[in-house]
């Protein structure tokens, strides 16, 4: 018989973890309910050896497939249970699969569907979750899984159009350094023995293009480590609250990428607290959710600021506005659409015009960027170029002036 490890509470709030045997997942979560103890994580114990970084990844693409054919089905009249393991069976991805089981167990066994969702953290967020429960208070759970399947759909663009502008010019760098590092290593030695032969003194450029050379081959380890110690030490900052804060504020005032990431945090503010409200989520519970999903520290804060005023009896969008973080059209928008009591439809409307605003923006960054990246290779290609002829060049001047 299958061992489960469970971590939940008791009726009176009192923490308990252990382990149960039962003969699969629903009869384990029942038998607990029976000691009076409320499961908030439930998984079998063991379930073999897995390789670091290897499986156990669920995409978004997938859920938003998953969460289509979940709506249809719905709207269909079939029964949740049923939905979920017609699903389940169809899936192609093991771990995706298995989390489908277990939420299909656990609604037999009389959870909820979104407290099931819940015990999936690594598969379904918090968003996602408390969409699904106000979709089945409301009893329009088919309304909601179509509209988080767009919302889904609908970010991963943006952040598709984002990734695709951040990713031209790294690969580029890229790129410049493998050419720079080969010529370094291979092209300017040729050159540093034949200008050996001629016992004269090196121009100062060709001297630390030389100097270069035979400190990377010399010493490529340490330029290795070098590069790794930076990255090492960004991550260990990122991962630091104050630090997150810090290079998050320096991001939004880059003088290309910081107003795209502006127009997309924004975009994703009003899109995500539009679905939620328009959902029937509390507009104080959204608040908190939508400052999870920000994914910008900055705006984070700006948003539980915001959410802390609005607890206090304030409107929307006035605490945004003391905030300075979010446009002025942004706040004056928000603010007639709470004064018509159509605030959803507002904050809908908003994300629209900023996902067009992303768009624009990343053309016009892609466009800025290729004259000055085709500069900067000009600069560094051409300049170690220039530099290894100078002594040619020179000698030349001098062949001619003595004949």
């Amino acid at each position: 018989m299958p061992t489960f490890v469970y971590v939940g509470k008791t009726l009176r709030g009192e923490a308990r973890k252990g382990v149960i045997d039962a003969a699969n997942l629903a009869a384990a979560n029942t038998a607990l309910r029976r000691q009076q103890i409320v499961p908030a994580t439930i998984s079998e114990k063991g379930g073999g050896f897995k390789f670091p970084g290897l499986g156990g990844k669920v995409s978004t693409k997938e859920i938003v497939i998953f969460t289509r054919q979940f709506a249809t089905m719905i709207d269909a009249g079939l029964p949740l249970v049923q939905c979920l393991d017609i699903l389940s069976s169809q899936q192609e991805n093991k771990t995706f699969k298995k989390a489908l089981l277990a939420i299909k167990n656990s609604v037999e066994g009389g959870t909820t569907f979104a407290d099931a969702l819940r015990k999936h953290p690594k598969v379904f967020d918090d968003l996602y979750v408390n969409l699904v429960a106000a979709g089945e208070v409301g009893g329009i759970l088919d309304t909601i899984l179509g509209r988080l399947a767009s919302f889904m759909e609908k970010s991963e663009k943006i952040k598709g159009k984002v990734k695709g502008a951040m990713t031209y010019p790294a690969i580029v760098m890229v790129i410049a350094g493998i050419v720079v590092t080969v010529i370094l290593i291979y092209v300017v030695p040729v050159f540093t023995s034949m200008f050996t032969g001629f016992g004269a003194q090196l121009p100062v450029p060709t001297q630390m293009v030389v100097n270069l050379s035979e400190a990377l081959k010399k010493y490529w380890y340490m330029f290795i480590a070098g590069v790794a110690g930076i990255i090492a030490i960004y991550k260990q900052i990122r991962k630091n609250p104050k630090g997150k804060y810090i290079t998050d504020k320096i991001f939004l005032k880059l003088p290309l990428f910081g107003p795209l990431i502006r127009k997309t945090a924004v975009a994703r503010f009003t899109r995500t607290l539009g679905t939620m409200v328009s959902s029937g989520v509390p507009i104080l519970e959204a608040l908190e959710i939508v400052a999870k999903t920000a994914g910008n520290k900055v705006i984070e804060e700006a948003v539980m600021k915001t959410r802390t005023a609005l607890s206090q009896g304030k409107t929307l969008a006035e605490p945004l506005a003391e905030t300075k973080v979010f446009p002025s059209m942004v706040v004056q928008m928000i603010s007639v659409g709470e004064a018509a009591g159509a605030l959803d439809t507002m904050l809908n409307k908003i994300a629209d015009f900023y996902e067009e605003e992303v768009d624009t923006a990343v053309e016009a960054l892609m466009s800025a960027m290729e004259p000055m990246l085709m500069a900067f290779l000009g600069v560094v290609i051409g300049g170690l170029v220039v530099a290894m002829y100078l002594p040619i060049f020179k000698m030349g001047e001098a062949i001619m002036g003595g004949g």
